[in-house]
């Protein structure tokens, strides 16, 4: 697990800056956003540090943690009995992207329409 010392997603990994836990593996750390847009709003990130969705195809590890970050969801989904939930990914500055640390918003507990608002 390699984790940068200066990345806000790493520093809640590393338990340096708190959280609501909802999910944790060896993989991948699932927490409540601060800022929720939906009753259901949770954070999944990769417990190393990837910069973006472009280099999680850079090679077979960054790969490996796409997979168990989606397993987490499923996971999580299954837990707490949610039947419909979105996952979207922000890849860079001008689509949104905040925290420069590759992650995955799962928004659920409302309807929510095409082409709202982007998340960081």
């Amino acid at each position: 697990m390699a984790l940068d010392k200066d990345c806000l997603f790493c520093k809640i990994i590393a338990g340096e800056i708190p959280s609501t836990k909802v999910y944790e593996d060896e993989y991948v750390y699932a927490f409540k956003d601060i800022e929720p847009i939906a009753p259901v709003h949770y954070l999944f990130v990769p417990k190393t540090h990837i910069c973006c969705a472009k280099k999680l195809g850079s090679d077979a590890d960054h790969s490996m943690y796409a997979a168990k970050v989606f397993e987490a969801i499923s996971k999580v989904a299954a837990d707490e009995k949610i039947e419909s939930f979105r996952v979207i990914n922000n890849c860079g500055e001008d689509a949104g992207q905040s925290v420069m640390h590759v992650h995955f918003h799962m928004v659920a507990g409302r309807k929510m329409g095409w082409g709202e608002q982007s998340l960081g």
